[in-house]
């Protein structure tokens, strides 16, 4: 992987690997590593642009697997400025699972990262027969996502990639791996979002001058984004894409 300089605003990226490692960069002078086990949060704010480029530095990286979260920030924070936050969590040992908190606290486990929304962001690896049930916050969507293996989630199956979802209301949530082989699964969870956004390429906005105007913008090499310092790619940036011929609107919340 290789991904030049590119912009990003009103969002969090929540970057969580597997496997392989990945040489961040971006406009507020940050560089770091993306190791699997451990979470770089980057916060776009009003405006950011950054690379991210995939090392090969010994056998163990050679794949490259993992997940890249982006969270919406609320209209009261959208234009905070840039930041970046690392964080390794402590395995926690739930019986035959292993829990890793990287956002928000679940089972006596808290990640210190701050989020603008109240959130959860786990890893929950469990060997086989394992059966998990954990107390989690009744006002929380939550959302179980299948990497590897097989588990059911209140009793319904899922296959690699399924993402099973669990409304507000509940406060408990139920895993168990039913197959021969080790599980793993990543568990999200959050308040429901109350705004309606225009996302579009790597923009969040609230209408479709926002996203024009931060496109135009980037293409201008406004001060917005800033600029990435040691990026050795042979495209120096990504330039935007042209907008639809047609006018961006919110997608509409889901009717409770």
């Amino acid at each position: 992987m290789d991904v030049p300089p590119h912009p990003h605003t009103g969002l969090q990226t929540v970057s969580w690997l597997f496997s392989g490692e990945v040489e961040h960069r971006d406009s507020a002078g940050v560089h770091a590593m993306v190791r699997p086990g451990e979470l770089n949060l980057m916060t776009a704010g009003s405006g950011i642009c950054h690379s991210e480029v995939s090392v090969i530095s010994g056998p163990a990286t050679t794949v490259l697997h993992g997940a890249q979260l982006w969270v919406a920030l609320p209209e009261a924070d959208r234009d905070t400025g840039r930041d970046f936050a690392h964080f390794a969590p402590e395995p926690l040992s739930l019986g035959a699972a292993t829990l890793r908190v990287f956002l928000g606290e679940l089972a006596d486990a808290r990640s210190p990262v701050h989020t603008f929304t109240p959130l959860l962001g786990a890893q929950l690896d469990l060997a086989p027969g394992a059966d998990v049930t954990l107390d989690v916050d009744h006002d929380f969507e939550h959302g179980v996502l299948l990497d590897q293996g097989s588990v059911e989630v209140a009793g319904t199956a899922l296959d690699v990639a399924d993402l099973a979802f669990q409304p507000t209301g509940c406060d408990q949530l139920s895993i168990a791996n039913r197959g021969d082989g080790a599980a793993r699964v990543l568990l999200l969870g959050g308040a429901p979002f109350p705004e309606q956004l225009v996302m579009w390429w790597n923009f969040v906005g609230r209408s479709h001058d926002d996203i024009a105007t931060y496109r135009q913008q980037w293409q201008e090499h406004d001060d917005r984004f800033g600029s990435v310092e040691g990026y050795l790619g042979t495209t120096t940036r990504l330039p935007a894409p042209p907008l639809p011929n047609a006018t961006l609107r919110p997608r509409p919340n889901p009717a409770p």
